[in-house]
């Protein structure tokens, strides 16, 4: 997601992250964001989101970008539920 051309071409644009292209995104859609690092120059990266805004044409070229599949697990595939039905979690 993060060498992704449209996403890319479009952080270059506004001298941002693509990181947080996605943020800003996902903020000016409604949608709360709990960003994770521990890195401290990344978290700092994470806040300065609210210093632009992406135009609607840049809005339209994020949104075309999702296949309505996930990149991190196919809860539709047999193997990744069972794995995740044996994920031990300490409470």
């Amino acid at each position: 997601m993060f060498q992704n051309e449209v996403l890319v071409s479009i952080a270059r644009k506004y001298n941002k992250s693509v990181a947080q292209v996605i943020l800003r995104w996902l903020t000016q859609r409604g949608v709360v964001v709990i960003p994770k690092s521990v890195h401290k120059e990344r978290i700092i990266e994470n806040f300065n989101i609210f210093d632009f805004e992406l135009g609607q044409e840049d809005m339209e070229r994020i949104a075309t970008l999702d296949t309505k599949k996930s990149l991190f697990l196919s809860h539709n595939d047999p193997e990744t539920v069972r794995w995740l039905s044996n994920v031990k979690f300490d409470i």
